[in-house]
C-alpha cells in the first residue's frame, strides 16, 4: 500500500515538472515573440525605388547653405549584372559573402563565427552580415551596432531574398556601394579609377575595387597605394581559397603595380580639402564611411566659404607671394580662436590652377619638426604655469653643451643676461633650453598634451623644436595649441563638423567643448610676449596694421651640406577672433631642394594675407589682462621697480603673476661713508644751514622795509616843511638800507650760484654710488639687435 502511494506521488511530481517546463518554455516563447515583435514592429517596408537609389549625404557651410554632396562631385553609372564579367562578380562574393549563392539572406555559420569573435573581443568586433544584409543596412538602417538593428537587418534580408533573385540583389549591391572619389557603383568606379567600362575590368583591377568598400579612404589607391595593394592581395587570396581563380592568375594579378594601373585625373573642387577632412573627422567619431556617402545625412560644418576660396587663391601663388617652384608645398589652417571651429584648410598648392590634386593634406596629415614655434608650448608656457616666472625673469645666454652636443643661437652669438621676454622675442635657443631644463619632463609633456600635442619623448632638443622621428606636428595641431593662449587658457579641439542630422530627424551635436589647459596668467603672459615678437622681433613681416596680433616664427635645421637654408618654415599667430598656422617646405629636403632664406619669408606672408582677409570686416578686440597678472615697470639698470628717479629710457614694462615676489622700488639711499665722503657731506650740510640763515635774514629785511614805509606815509600828512627836510634824511637812510639789502641779496645769490653746481654734482655722485649700472657693451648689443630689420637679423632661427 505504501509502495503504491510512493509511486503515485512520483508520477504527480513528474507531471508537475513537465507542466512547469512547458509553461516556462511557453513563457519564454511568448516573451521572445513579444520582444521580437517589438524589435521589428517599426522595421521599414521594402521599396524598389529606395533599393535602387540610396540617398546621398550633403555638406552645409557655417551658415547652413549647401556646399556639395559629401563626395564632392557625385558620379553614378549603373551597370547590368550581365555586363559584369563573372570573375569580377566573384571578387565581391569572395571577400564579402563566400556562401552568397547558398543562404537565404542570413548565413548562420558566419553569424556563429562573428558571435564567437564578439564574445572574445567585445560586441561589434566582427560582423556576420551577408551581401543581402549589407544592401538592407546601406539602404534602410543606421550603422549602429545594436541588437535591434541587427534583428531588423536579418528580418529584412530574409524578406528581400523572398522578393528578389540572387542576381537582382547582387546587381543592387554593386550599383549602390561607394568606392571613394565620388564613385557610386561599379560602373562609376571603373571609370574614375581606370577610365574604362566595367565589362573591361581585369582580375587585378576588379579585386582592387572589391577591396575598397570596406574603407574607401583608408584603401584609397591614389593616397595609399601600399595599403590598397595589400587589400587587393587579400581579395585575390579569398578568390583562390574559394576556387574562383587559379594560383597562376593570383600571382599575375599581384605583380601589377598599383600606380601603373590608375587613371590620374585632378579633382575640380575648391572645397575638397575641407570635405576630405570632414569625412576623416566623422570616421574618427564613429561614423561608418559607407553611411556617410549613402545614409542621406545632413552634415553641418564650420566652413567659411569666402575664407576657403581666398586661402586657395593665396596658395596658388598670387601677388605679393611668389613661390620658388611647383614642388614647394604649404599647409594652412584658419580657425576660430574662441571655439576651435575650422574656417578654412589649405591642404596643398598647385600653381597651374585652383583645383587641388588628390593626395596628401599638408595642413592636417604632416608630422614635421616645429622649430621655434614650440618654445611657448614646451618652454616658456610650462615655466610660467608651474614655476610662476615673470616675463622679466633673467636667464644667462652662454655656451651650453649637453651630452657632448653643443647648442647654438641662430646668430652664433651669446647675449649674456637676458629676460625671458628678450629671449622669446629674439628667438634665442640657449635660454629656451635652459628654461626647459628647469622643468620636469612630465610637466612638459603634460602641458603640451593639454594643448592637443602628445609627445613620446621630451629631450632637450625638443625645447627648440628638434623632434625625433616618433614625434611631429601639423598646422592643425599648432593652430589648436596657439588658440589656447588667445582664449585665456581654454583649449578647444579643432573641429570641422557642428552637427549631423539623420533622415529620421535625429540630430547628433559634435561641437568641441572647451576645457581648461592652463591658468589665465600663463595664457596672457605668453600672448603679451608673442605680441612683441610681431611688433619688434622675428615676426615683423607678419605684422598687420591696427590689428592686435601675437605670433611666432620657426625654422628647422637642414640636412648636412646645406649651410644657408632650412627644412621647414613656420608661422603661427592669433588674434582674439582668429588663429592661423602656416607650414611651408618640401616633401623631401636635399641640397637641390630646400627652404632658402628668402623662401622662409613665405610662411609669414601667407599668414599675413589670410589673417588680413579674415579680419577685414570685423572689430577685433585686444587681449585683456586678467586680475591674476600684475603689470610692473622695471628699471633695467638694476632690475628693481622703477621710481621717480628712473629715466623713461631705462624703463620696461613686465608682467608678474599676482602674489609672487616683485623687486622692491629703487630709491637712492645713503651708504656708509668713507672719511672723504663724510667731509663732503659735512660741508654740504654747513652750506645748507648758511643758505637757510640768509633766506631768513632777507625775509626779516623785507618785513622791516614794509613797516617803515607805512610809518613814513602817515607822517607825511602831518608834518610841515621842516619835517620835509627830516623826511629827506629818512629817505637817505632808507636808500642806505635798500642798498644794504641789495648787496646782501646779491652776495647770497653769488654764493648760491657757486654752491649749487657742487651740490648737484655731489648728489649725482651719491646716486651713482648706489646704482648698479649695466655693462655698456650689453646695452649696445641690445640696441643694435633691436634696430636690425626683420629681413636681416630675424629671418632665421637655427634650431
Amino acid at each position: 500500500m505504501t509502495k503504491t502511494r510512493n509511486i503515485r506521488r512520483k508520477q504527480k511530481r513528474f507531471i508537475k515538472i513537465i507542466i512547469a517546463t512547458f509553461l516556462i518554455c511557453l513563457s519564454l516563447l511568448i516573451i521572445g515573440g513579444i520582444s521580437l515583435f517589438a524589435l521589428i514592429q517599426d522595421t521599414p517596408e521594402l521599396s524598389d525605388e529606395q533599393l535602387q537609389n540610396p540617398s546621398t549625404s550633403v555638406i552645409y557651410d557655417k551658415n547652413g547653405n549647401k556646399v556639395a554632396n559629401i563626395a564632392g562631385s557625385e558620379h553614378r553609372l549603373p551597370v547590368k549584372l550581365d555586363d559584369v564579367p563573372l570573375q569580377v562578380q566573384n571578387a565581391f562574393i569572395a571577400i564579402e559573402d563566400a556562401r552568397y549563392r547558398e543562404h537565404s539572406g542570413i548565413d548562420v555559420k558566419r553569424i556563429a563565427g562573428a558571435l564567437l569573435a564578439n564574445i572574445k573581443e567585445g560586441w561589434g568586433a566582427e560582423g556576420g552580415s551577408t551581401i543581402t544584409q549589407q544592401v538592407v543596412k546601406n539602404t534602410y538602417l543606421s550603422s549602429e551596432k545594436t541588437l535591434k538593428r541587427k534583428v531588423q537587418e536579418a528580418y529584412l534580408a530574409i524578406k528581400m531574398e523572398r522578393k528578389y533573385t540572387k542576381d537582382q540583389i547582387l546587381e543592387m549591391y554593386i550599383n549602390t556601394i561607394y568606392f571613394g572619389h565620388g564613385a557610386y557603383g561599379l560602373g562609376a568606379a571603373a571609370e574614375v579609377y581606370f577610365n574604362k567600362d566595367a565589362s573591361e575590368l581585369t582580375v587585378s583591377e576588379a579585386t582592387l575595387l572589391a577591396g575598397l568598400p570596406q574603407r574607401p579612404s583608408g584603401y584609397d589607391p591614389f593616397k595609399y597605394p601600399e595599403e590598397a595593394a595589400g587589400r587587393r592581395d587579400i581579395v585575390l587570396s579569398a578568390m583562390k581559397k574559394h576556387n574562383f581563380i587559379s594560383s597562376e592568375i593570383v600571382e599575375e594579378a599581384k605583380n601589377k603595380e598599383i600606380e601603373g594601373m590608375l587613371f590620374q585625373e585632378q579633382k575640380d573642387n575648391s572645397y575638397q580639402d575641407f570635405i576630405d577632412y570632414v569625412i576623416k573627422e566623422l570616421i574618427e567619431k564613429g561614423f561608418e564611411e559607407n553611411q556617410l556617402y549613402n545614409g542621406g545625412l545632413k552634415i553641418y560644418t564650420t566652413l567659411d566659404r569666402e575664407a576657403q576660396t581666398f586661402t586657395n587663391e593665396v596658395l596658388t601663388g598670387t601677388d605679393p607671394i611668389t613661390f620658388p617652384d611647383e614642388a614647394f608645398k604649404a599647409g594652412v589652417i584658419l580657425m576660430d580662436t574662441k571655439t576651435g571651429a575650422i574656417r578654412a584648410i589649405g591642404g596643398d598648392r598647385n600653381p597651374e590652377s585652383e583645383s587641388v590634386q588628390r593626395g596628401f593634406n599638408f595642413a592636417t596629415d604632416i608630422q614635421r619638426q616645429p622649430g621655434s614655434t614650440i618654445k611657448p608650448i614646451l618652454d616658456y608656457g610650462p615655466v610660467i604655469e608651474y614655476n610662476e616666472w615673470s616675463t622679466y625673469h633673467q636667464i644667462k645666454d652662454e655656451k651650453l653643451e649637453i651630452d657632448g652636443k653643443e647648442f647654438k643661437n641662430y646668430d652664433d652669438r651669446f647675449h649674456g643676461i637676458v629676460s625671458m621676454r628678450e629671449a622669446l622675442v629674439n628667438s634665442y635657443n640657449i635660454p629656451a633650453i635652459k628654461t626647459f631644463l628647469e622643468l620636469e619632463k612630465t610637466q612638459v609633456k603634460q602641458f603640451a598634451a593639454k594643448l592637443g600635442i602628445d609627445l613620446e619623448h621630451a629631450y632637450p632638443s625638443y625645447a627648440i623644436g628638434g623632434f625625433g622621428n616618433e614625434d611631429g606636428v601639423s598646422p592643425l595641431d599648432m593652430a589648436g595649441a596657439y588658440a589656447t593662449f588667445g582664449n585665456n587658457g581654454q583649449y578647444h579641439e579643432p573641429y570641422a563638423v557642428t552637427k549631423v542630422e539623420y533622415p529620421t530627424g535625429q540630430v547628433r551635436q559634435l561641437q568641441s567643448k572647451g576645457k581648461k589647459a592652463m591658468n589665465d596668467y600663463t595664457a596672457y603672459m605668453i600672448t603679451d610676449m608673442l605680441k612683441d615678437v610681431v611688433e619688434e622681433g622675428t615676426g615683423t613681416l607678419a605684422k598687420i596694421d591696427n590689428l592686435p596680433l601675437a605670433g611666432k616664427t620657426g625654422t628647422t635645421n637642414p640636412p648636412e651640406g646645406i649651410t644657408d637654408g632650412s627644412t621647414d618654415s613656420w608661422f603661427v599667430g592669433y588674434t582674439t577672433e582668429y588663429t592661423a598656422a602656416v607650414w611651408t617646405g618640401y616633401e623631401t629636403t636635399s641640397t637641390e631642394q630646400f627652404v632658402s632664406k628668402e623662401d622662409a619669408r613665405i610662411s609669414r606672408l601667407i599668414f599675413k594675407e589670410i589673417m588680413s582677409n579674415a579680419s577685414k570686416d570685423i572689430e577685433t578686440a585686444d587681449f585683456t589682462k586678467p586680475s591674476s597678472v600684475e603689470e610692473v615697470k622695471i628699471d633695467i639698470r638694476n632690475g628693481k621697480v622703477a621710481s621717480d628717479y628712473t629715466p623713461s629710457s631705462s624703463i620696461v614694462t613686465e608682467l608678474f603673476v599676482e602674489g609672487t615676489t616683485i623687486p622692491p622700488e629703487f630709491k637712492p639711499i645713503q651708504k656708509k661713508k668713507t672719511n672723504n665722503n663724510s667731509k663732503k657731506e659735512d660741508k654740504k650740510e654747513k652750506k645748507d644751514k648758511e643758505k637757510e640763515q640768509k633766506e631768513e635774514k632777507k625775509e626779516q629785511q623785507k618785513k622791516k622795509k614794509a613797516k617803515d614805509k607805512e610809518s613814513n606815509d602817515k607822517k607825511e600828512k602831518q608834518e610841515s616843511n621842516q619835517n620835509n627836510s627830516s623826511d629827506h634824511d629818512k629817505k637817505e637812510d632808507k636808500k642806505t638800507d635798500q642798498d644794504a639789502n641789495n648787496d646782501s641779496e646779491q652776495n647770497a645769490n653769488q654764493e648760491e650760484s657757486m654752491d649749487n653746481p657742487k651740490e648737484e654734482k655731489e648728489e649725482d655722485d651719491s646716486e651713482q654710488d648706489q646704482t648698479d649700472q649695466p655693462e655698456s657693451d650689453n646695452e649696445t648689443d641690445k640696441k643694435d639687435e633691436n634696430n636690425k630689420s626683420d629681413e636681416d637679423n630675424n629671418e632665421h632661427e637655427e634650431t
